[in-house]
């Protein structure tokens, strides 16, 4: 009896390719950030915005074999101060998690000739989620970066207690991290 070869398939992460969004992603992206818990819902305009005005601060993952969004990063440089990104929201599909898509997205968008003069990352997460604090302290690790927080949008002040807080979480580039992005 022949002994058969058994040969494993993973999904490889290099399968993915990072671009900036275009309108025709709109649709694709809403759906993506509808099914990624606990993500807000924007409405569809919103997203069809953000992939018009503000591609090149936002990322899109693609499945090259079939051309599947399966990543978004929105983000967009501070009116007042464009050496600081704001990362608004980050969604991977549940097909390609555990494969690190989402600190490369954010490598890939600081990378970007639009966040040449980056100095400084900023988003807000709620202290409930772990996937966020997973992902920020991780990148800011690779990036020998220090991740500070603050509470920033208050549960009842902002919120009318029907949120929870949002922390500011700011993370400080160093500058050998910059040329190597």
């Amino acid at each position: 009896m022949q002994s058969e070869k058994i040969q494993l398939v993973r999904k490889r992460s290099d399968e993915i390719t990072f671009r900036a969004p275009r309108t025709e992603d709109g649709t694709a992206v809403w759906r993506l950030i509808r099914s990624c818990e606990p993500l807000d819902e924007n409405s569809l305009y919103c997203n069809l915005l953000q992939c018009d005005h503000f591609s090149d601060t936002c990322v899109v993952a693609e499945r090259r074999a079939d051309g599947a969004v399966v990543g978004w990063i929105s983000g967009y440089l501070m009116p007042d101060d464009d050496s600081i990104l704001f990362v608004w929201q980050v969604a991977v599909d549940e097909s390609v998690q555990g494969q690190g898509i989402a600190k490369r997205m954010l490598s890939a968008l600081l990378a970007r000739r639009a966040c040449a003069g980056v100095r400084t990352l900023k988003t807000t997460i709620t202290p409930d989620n772990a996937a966020s604090w997973a992902l920020f302290r991780s990148f800011a690790r690779s990036q020998g970066a220090e991740l500070k927080d603050a509470p920033y949008f208050r549960k009842d002040r902002h919120f009318d207690g029907a949120h929870a807080t949002e922390h500011m979480v700011t993370i400080l580039l160093p500058e050998e991290a910059l040329s190597a992005a």
